[in-house]
C-alpha cells in the first residue's frame, strides 16, 4: 500500500484470472453453451456429480435435471431468460451421473461477448445436499411431533368431555337426591303435625275419661259399668299419646339425619361445582394445546413444501 497517497499501487490490484482461479478452487463451476452443452466444468463440479472433469464436456444440461423439471413450463423459460441475458440464482435439484439427487444454490451467469450477445452460462454452485437433508430430517421429525402432540389433546379434550359429563350426571342424581331429601322432610313435616294433633285428640281423651270416672263415681253402684269403659279409654289415650311421641321421636331423628345427609349433598355439590369449572379449564387448556399443535403442524408442512 501506498503511504503517501493512500491507495493500493498497480502491482497490488489482482488480475482476474487469478480470481478465477481461487473462485475455482473453492466453487463448483460449469458452463454451457446457449442450447445447454457443457463447455467445461470444473473438478468440484464434477466430483459433486460423480463424474469426471473430462467426460463432462458434450453432455447436455437436461441430463443433470430431474424428468418433471425438463418436461415443465419453467425448464423451457429458464433457457429463454438466459439466452436473453437474465441472470439465475434459486436453490435447485440435479441429478448425478449414478442417478443420485443432490441439492444446490446455484447461480446461471449469460456470458456476454464483445457485441453484447450471451454466448456462454457460467454456473457457480454451492452443495447443499446434506444441509437439505438434515432440514428435511428436523422438518419431519418436527411434523410427526405436531401430529403426536395434536393426538394428544384431542384424546385429551375428548377425556375432558367425557369426565364433565359424567359430572353432569352425578349433579343432576345429586339435584334429584335433593329433592327426595325435600319431599321427605316435607312429609316427615306433615307426619308431626298430624301426630301432634294425635296427642292434642289424646290429652282430651284422656280428660273426658277421667270427667267420666267423676261422674262414675258420683253415680255409685250404677256408674261402675261406665267407671270401667272411662279407665279403659284412659289407658287407650295414654298408649295413644306415648305412641305419638315415640313417633315425634323418630321423625325428630330422621328430621335430623336428613340434615345432615342434604349439608353432605351440598358439600358434595361444592365439589363438583368446583370439579366442573377445573374441567372445563382442562378443555380450554387441550383446546390450546390443540390449536398450537395443529399451527406448528400447519408450519411444519409449510416448511416442508419450501424445501
Amino acid at each position: 500500500m501506498n503511504i503517501t497517497t493512500g491507495r493500493f499501487s498497480s502491482t497490488q490490484v489482482l488480475e482476474g484470472d487469478a480470481i478465477l482461479a481461487a473462485i475455482e478452487q473453492s466453487l463448483a463451476m460449469i458452463e454451457f453453451d446457449t442450447e445447454g452443452k457443457v463447455l467445461w466444468a470444473n473438478d468440484n463440479f464434477a466430483k459433486v456429480m460423480e463424474y469426471e472433469a473430462t467426460e463432462m464436456a458434450g453432455l447436455m444440461h437436461h441430463q443433470f435435471c430431474t424428468k418433471e423439471f425438463v418436461n415443465s413450463p419453467e425448464y423451457l423459460t429458464l433457457w429463454n431468460d438466459l439466452k436473453s441475458g437474465r441472470p439465475f440464482q434459486e436453490k435447485i435439484l440435479r441429478v448425478t451421473k449414478n442417478s443420485r439427487l443432490r441439492s444446490f444454490e446455484a447461480t446461471y451467469t449469460p456470458v456476454f461477448n464483445k457485441e453484447g450477445q450471451v454466448q456462454a452460462v457460467l454456473k457457480i454452485a454451492t452443495d447443499i445436499t446434506e444441509r437439505e437433508n438434515a432440514t428435511i430430517k428436523v422438518t419431519n421429525e418436527l411434523q410427526l411431533m405436531a401430529e403426536h402432540l395434536l393426538k394428544r389433546a384431542e384424546d385429551g379434550v375428548s377425556s375432558s368431555y367425557q369426565i364433565a359429563s359424567a359430572i353432569d350426571k352425578v349433579v343432576k342424581e345429586s339435584d334429584d337426591n335433593m329433592q327426595g331429601l325435600q319431599i321427605l322432610e316435607h312429609k316427615a313435616d306433615t307426619v308431626r303435625k298430624t301426630t301432634k294433633a294425635i296427642r292434642e285428640i289424646a290429652s282430651q281423651t284422656n280428660l273426658l275419661a277421667l270427667n267420666a270416672a267423676i261422674e262414675a263415681a258420683h253415680a255409685g253402684e250404677y256408674g261402675l259399668g261406665f267407671n270401667v269403659v272411662a279407665s279403659e279409654v284412659r289407658k287407650l289415650a295414654k298408649q295413644t299419646e306415648l305412641a305419638a311421641k315415640e313417633v315425634n321421636s323418630n321423625l325428630e331423628g330422621i328430621a335430623a339425619q336428613v340434615v345432615e345427609v342434604t349439608k353432605g349433598i351440598k358439600r358434595v355439590q361444592t365439589v363438583i361445582s368446583d370439579s366442573q369449572l377445573r374441567t372445563g379449564q382442562a378443555v380450554d387448556e387441550f383446546m390450546s394445546i390443540g390449536q398450537a399443535a395443529l399451527q406448528l403442524d400447519n408450519q411444519a408442512k409449510v416448511l416442508g413444501d419450501l424445501l
